[in-house]
Parts: structure tokens; sequence; C-alpha cells
């Protein structure tokens, strides 16, 4: 099925889009673009979520709720997330969200109705430029089924409506009307090993190399803090692998056959060694610099290779740490701006 005002195929989204596909759902449509591997899939676009809360916005406010609440009133702004959050995961999708959202999902899983899908909050207030949201909204892995697909759309969109994510847009003093969620769903990719790589050192800010971080298993692992992955450190220019450092990796996140990632011990022979060869370090190294001559800045850049050996990218934004910190002014403005230069050579003295 062609892309439409409610779902937006990645061939057909890109950054530009992030109003109507969010950060993640532009990225990936973005990548799509520029010819580098990411697993197929599509967003449902905001346009959804909009009809979907204007219909039961009808029965009983939601934003203006939202609007009135402070940062600081944590009990008042937890009582609502709670009783939001019910109300969308629990209410009826619109009839044409319903339909196009179905016709999608089988267009996208082929022969296999099951085919894993990951189901995946894409925010239009995360990944921008100036400032990352990511981590806020949910997000399912191992997802089997159009029932399940449609039911963690909804957890998606409630998901907007969690504690965090309300706190930090009222301590932003963001908008409620200005807010909206898209989701993005795509394959899943069986991954033999995961992680993250940074196109600048995460510890220094050193732009001339590329950070790589990664375990066995599917990339939530590391994610989510729950194992210490391995890290290499390799030169962007000659491809000098100047770390490495090989962690006990204990544990990793595997596919459950029911739908669902579950926890599993590590094999021992696998725990202490290096879940990425030369090869594979070199090969990513080249997909990283591919990806950030296309951004034109740093990025953050979520890998998965699977049994097979391909690479494939599951995210890539904007560095945002160093990056703040480079665009924080030197000297504090003065109200008359030759006491910078005074100040100076009033030093030399």
């Amino acid at each position: 099925m062609p892309s439409s005002e409610i779902i937006g195929w990645f061939a057909d989204v890109g950054l530009s889009d992030r109003p109507t596909v969010g950060g993640k759902g532009g990225s990936l449509g973005e990548l799509t673009r520029a010819s580098i591997s990411v697993p197929p899939g599509f967003v449902v676009r905001t346009a959804a979520f909009e009809r979907f809360l204007n219909a039961l916005e009808q029965e009983e406010p939601i934003r203006p709720r939202v609007e009135a609440l402070s940062d600081h009133e944590l009990e008042q702004i937890t009582a609502l997330s709670e009783h939001l959050r019910a109300r969308l995961e629990s209410a009826p999708l619109p009839a044409e969200v319903s339909s196009e959202l179905i016709a999608a999902h089988a267009d996208l899983c082929g022969t296999d109705p099951s085919w894993p899908l990951a189901v995946r909050s894409s925010a239009t207030t995360e990944d921008a430029a100036d400032a990352s949201f990511a981590g806020l909204q949910d997000t399912y892995l191992w997802t089997m089924g159009v029932q399940a697909t449609l039911k963690y759309v909804r957890s998606c969109w409630a998901s907007l409506y969690s504690v965090p994510s309300i706190a930090y847009r009222r301590k932003h003093g963001l908008p409620e009307s200005g807010v909206a969620m898209a989701v993005v769903i795509q394959r899943m990719v069986n991954a033999r090993k995961a992680g993250v790589m940074f196109t600048r050192s995460p510890l220094t800010g050193d732009r001339s190399v590329i950070t790589i971080e990664g375990a066995w298993g599917l990339g939530s692992a590391v994610v989510s803090g729950e194992v210490t992955p391995d890290r290499f450190v390799i030169a962007k220019i000659t491809g000098e692998i100047s770390v490495r450092e090989i962690s006990d990796k204990h544990v990793q996140h595997l596919p459950v056959p029911d739908g669902g990632v579950g926890e599993a011990e590590t094999p021992e022979d696998l725990r202490r060694v290096p879940c990425l060869s030369d090869e594979e370090i070199t090969a990513l190294r080249d997909i990283a610099r591919k990806v950030e001559r296309h951004y034109g800045r740093p990025q953050d850049i979520e890998w998965a290779i699977d049994h097979s050996g391909d690479i494939l990218l599951l995210q890539s934004r904007p560095e945002t740490v160093w990056s703040s910190k480079e665009r924080a002014p030197i000297a504090k403005p003065m109200e008359n701006p030759l006491q910078h230069v005074m100040k100076i050579f009033g030093g030399r003295r």
C-alpha cells in the first residue's frame, strides 16, 4: 500500500517530516533514503494520534488538564498519568486508522503475519538537534500478530502521558498543543550482537574517533544498562583501534518464542571474549562515517548484526552532550560589548 496521511513508509519520509513522523521515524526514513541499511518498516503518523486523541477529548479534556499542572506537583502528575494512560490504552482506534494499520501490517509482514516487529514511540519533541528527549516514551520489542501491534500502538501513544514525560514537558513549559506522537513499526532484527556507537568520544568530545559499544544478543541490554558492553575506540581516518575494553557480558536479551524479550545468561565461552571482530569494527566505522557525513554533525547510533553477519542501523540521533557544551558562550554577556575588549587589554598591564 502507498504512504498516506496515516501511514508513511520509511522510503517516503525524512528529517524534514519530523512534525508528522517524530524524531525516530524521520531519522529511519532519512537513513533509508541515504541507502544505509535499516530494518524495513513504516511510521504511524501524528495524524492518527490526533484523530485518536480528538475522539477522546470529546468525552473528557486531556491536554488542558496536563497544562494546568506545574512540574513540582508530582502527586497530581502521577494521578493524572495513571488515569490518562488507562484511557488511551483501552479506547478503540478510529475505524480509518485501524484499517490502514492492518493493511500496512500485512504488507510489512508479507507471507508471515506473525513476523516479529518492533513498535517504537517517535515523539515530535525527541531527537532534535538542540535537545534529546529520548527514553521518555515506550518501545515494545518482538511483538507478534496484528492485534498485538494495534495494542502497542495505543500503549506508545499512552506513554506520552507517563509521569516522566508529563513532568519534563511541564518543567520546560512545552505547550500540549505542540506535542504529538508518531509510532515506528519495523521488522525486528534477530541480533547475534548489538550496541551503540558515537561519532565523537562520549568521554572527551574528540571528533577524530568513533567509540563503539556492544554485547551479545539484542541491543536493549546495552541501552538499558543491564550489561556492561565491550568498548572499542577507532580512529576515523586511519582506522587504528586504540582502545579495547572487553567486559564480562554475563547476560543477554533474547526473543521469547511467544513474543517479547527475555533475559538469559550468556554462555560461558562468550562472556569474556570480544563480541566484535576487527573486521566488524572497521565496517561499523565506515557506516558511522557515512552517517555523520550525511547528517553533517556527530551522531549517536544504535546498530545490530544479525546471524548472517549483516549490519543494520536501528536509530541515529544527534549527539547532544558535547555539542551543547560547544554552543555555550565562552564569556558571560555584558551590557557594553566593549567591556570584553577592555577586560582583555586591562589584564595585560
